[in-house]
């Protein structure tokens, strides 16, 4: 997929900066767009910044004593920052939260559900993509009648996406959906998310430390560092940079670095000078 334009930009985040507590700046300048039709990862490190900028598009930094002071932050044009999170999913944004968050004494069916609470189109559309989303998950079929806290943490997750699916979004902002789970399921969950995006046209804004597995399945990444995008472009060519190989992929050239040479060759953040 080519490099998003202002034209086909479902959402454009220009410049914005975040403080928590009025003090504790935490993103400084970050700015991305996510096309619609696309797969953006937004990569880097614990504490890069990842969830913070998803929180801060989806509207749910308040609770956590955090706002955004500078920038912008548009969807189809429109600013978005004055919206309450449950408006923003009427608009077709839906955020997963990271750590899966499901209602544990539920069941799968139940918490899928609860996704469609901000629904009006009947009963007949809710169970219809209730099937679709058993067709994407066959586990979450053969587990609907199980309480959530009961399942694996792939299931967990699985029912977390196929949550935020019933609320017909058009933009999910998935965070670290590798989180705690073995290769194999990773690499179910993100290619679910490819069909999805394939067959539904659902979009995806993805925030993930598990570098190598996104840039597999995005076409734009962009790379965060304390609190600012210090790299981004086509997915493909994020993968074949050598400075992401190292840091990112735990590779060079000439072989595997180990964590002290790593972090040595860090601190002179090749893309920064």
């Amino acid at each position: 997929m080519p490099e998003a334009s202002h034209d086909d930009a479902l959402l454009e985040v220009s410049n914005i900066e975040v403080i928590y507590n009025h003090v504790i700046l935490v993103l400084k300048g970050v700015s991305l767009t996510v096309p619609k039709g696309g797969i953006t990862a937004l990569l880097g490190g614990n504490g890069a910044g990842k969830t913070t900028t998803l929180k801060a598009i989806s509207n749910l930094l308040h609770s956590e004593r955090g706002e955004v002071t500078k920038g912008q932050i548009r969807y189809r044009g429109e600013r978005v920052a004055e919206l309450n999170p449950s408006e923003l999913v009427k608009r077709g944004v839906i955020q997963v939260m990271e750590g899966r968050h499901c209602f544990e004494h539920l069941t799968v069916e139940e918490n899928l559900l609860t996704g469609a609470y901000t629904r009006t189109d009947g009963r007949a559309a809710v169970q219809k993509d209730l099937e679709m989303v058993y067709d994407y998950f066959p586990r979450l079929r053969e587990r609907r009648r199980s309480q959530a806290g009961y399942t694996s943490g792939g299931e967990q997750q699985m029912t977390a996406i196929g949550r935020a699916l019933m609320s017909r979004p058009e933009t999910i902002l998935l965070d670290e959906p590798s989180m705690g789970l073995a290769p194999q399921l990773v690499e179910e969950i993100f290619g679910i998310v490819k069909s999805l995006n394939e067959n539904e046209g659902v979009s995806f804004l993805i925030a993930e430390q598990n570098t190598n597995v996104a840039l597999r399945y995005a076409h734009h990444g962009y790379i965060l560092e304390s609190g600012r995008v210090v790299m981004d472009g086509p997915a493909a060519e994020l993968r074949e940079n050598p400075d992401v190989k190292e840091f990112y992929l735990g590779m060079a050239e000439e072989g595997r670095k180990s964590f002290r040479d790593v972090r040595s060759y860090r601190r002179r953040k090749r893309w920064l000078n």
